[in-house]
């Protein structure tokens, strides 16, 4: 049965459930974590080509008897598929990993483009730099928009952009970004920036609502987790709610939908209930919290000097 959660409407008119379930890393556990995530009532479900999982989300959802309809679907496109001649038919990948002729959510990963080819991650011939692609965003996105016109992508967007990228895109484009995918807790609340997307009607999604919850980030691994927070914990205690439920429902409050990521049934179940209303009081309390502290930023890595203008960038 369907958690009664919150949606959010998109500029497209379609409604995203603002509580969804994020899908990465250990291909493995993700067909039973979708599975249990749609037994417990999740109907928003995140995935990418690049994590691998879209397989595992496709077979989950066929053998959940779920209508495909009642599911909000995400994927994304990743950077070695960024020239135009390449996007529809990677998106029909994703479409045929994923057993169905459509998404609901078609994002763009990242701004950067690496070389074509079938190598996800190319490098150069040190064996250690990105070997990157010379395409435009703006040309990959303008890709993006054919996807929308061919039914295969319901809503297009993107992820991990700058404000100065994503005002370039908004100006140079046709159809306005129905999503943009960044990180944002409550110790990265990015609120200048999240005002301007409701400006310009694009809905965001925050990842890592848990903020240094993942393992791969160097950012914050001396320091304690973002969910063990005595602010949140003494919020949470009000409610009879966890940490990282009182982060979720900041999230939602804000007007973003969240998609945390897990692995086990009990904290899948547990996410759910992160969808209810805190006082004014209490989110006054956990805006104070902003430390503008980022834990995802792979610009060595990617080549790509990502979040240039924005709040949470080392120097």
């Amino acid at each position: 049965m369907a958690h009664n959660c919150t949606t959010f409407r998109l500029n497209t008119g379609a409604q995203i459930p603002a509580l969804g379930f994020g899908t990465w890393q250990d291909k493995e556990a993700q067909e039973p974590a979708v599975t249990a995530a749609l037994k417990a009532g999740y109907r928003h479900i995140d995935t990418a080509r690049i994590y691998g999982t879209e397989p595992a989300v496709g077979a989950a959802i066929r053998k959940s008897g779920i209508p495909r309809s009642e599911i909000f679907l995400t994927t994304k496109l990743w950077n070695n598929s960024h020239h135009p001649d390449d996007v529809a038919a990677a998106l029909d990948a994703s479409l045929k990993d994923l057993g169905t002729d459509y998404v609901d959510l078609y994002l763009m990963h990242w701004p950067s483009p690496f070389a074509r080819g079938a190598e996800a991650f190319p490098r150069e011939a040190d064996g250690k730099t990105t070997k990157m692609g010379d395409t435009d965003y703006v040309d990959t996105y303008r890709a993006m928009e054919e996807c929308v016109k061919s039914g295969k992508a319901r809503a297009i967007g993107v992820s991990n952009f700058s404000q100065a990228e994503m005002q370039r895109l908004v100006s140079e484009t046709n159809v306005v970004p129905a999503a943009h995918q960044i990180e944002c807790h409550p110790y990265l609340q990015q609120e200048a920036f999240t005002a301007w997307h409701k400006e310009k009607g694009i809905h965001v999604t925050q990842y890592s609502p848990f903020g240094n919850q993942n393992a791969i980030y160097d950012a914050g691994k001396n320091m304690g987790k973002l969910i063990e927070d005595p602010v949140l914990a003494e919020i949470g205690e009000k409610y009879g709610k966890s940490g990282a439920q009182v982060a979720l429902a900041w999230g939602i409050a804000k007007g973003r939908s969240v998609i945390p990521k897990s692995k086990t049934e009990e904290r899948i179940k547990a996410n759910l209930e992160g969808d209810f209303e805190l006082s004014g009081e209490d989110m006054e309390r956990i805006s104070k919290m902003d430390r503008k502290l980022r834990f995802n930023d792979p610009s060595t890595a990617f080549g790509w000097n990502f979040y240039a203008d924005l709040d949470g960038k080392k120097n």
